[in-house]
């Protein structure tokens, strides 16, 4: 019936959400229609990528990840203006999926945006504060989770996937 758009996405990293904007423009012009979203052995990355990446699923406003612990709830939602056409979306994820990969995951499958097909994801979901002591030396603490936007804590539980498929 068409062809269907093919999104890797190794890391969230500072161009990442530049280069899923430069693969949206592709296609649209190639006519697809349906997109494979794929975040297997994503461990990560920058929380600021993973948040516009996953904007450009949901609409503005839509609530993508909390994190709740040592200091008051901040809540991240998806941006104005950064939503793209909505194809029907599949997530492919697996067990080193983590960190942004799963934010970006849970957001999708919380708003019932799109399939989430694979194994359960890694669960890394903590937020860590740097505490510098004296003689150069320093400790990193967990201050907080991040929670999916339906209040499921990520850390150590993972993401299951809407449909199992360990392929």
């Amino acid at each position: 019936r068409g062809d269907i758009g093919y999104l890797r996405i190794n890391q969230f990293r500072e161009t990442t959400a530049d280069d899923v904007d430069n693969a949206f423009d592709a296609f649209n012009q190639q006519e697809i229609h349906g997109i494979v979203l794929d975040l297997r052995s994503n461990p990560g990355g920058l929380l600021r990528s993973a948040v516009e990446v996953a904007s450009d699923f949901l609409a503005p406003g839509q609530l993508i990840v909390y994190t709740q612990g040592k200091r008051p709830r901040e809540d991240y939602v998806a941006e104005a203006g950064k939503q793209k056409k909505q194809y029907p979306l599949i997530v492919l994820v697996n067990g080193g999926s983590a960190s942004g990969s799963e934010i970006v995951a849970a957001a999708i499958k919380d708003h019932g945006r799109g399939l989430v097909i694979g194994t359960k994801t890694f669960g890394k979901a903590s937020v860590q504060q740097v505490f510098p002591l004296s003689g150069g030396a320093a400790v990193k603490l967990t201050i907080a989770h991040y929670y999916s936007p339906k209040g499921n804590d990520i850390h150590n539980v993972g993401i299951a996937p809407d449909i199992e498929d360990p392929w």
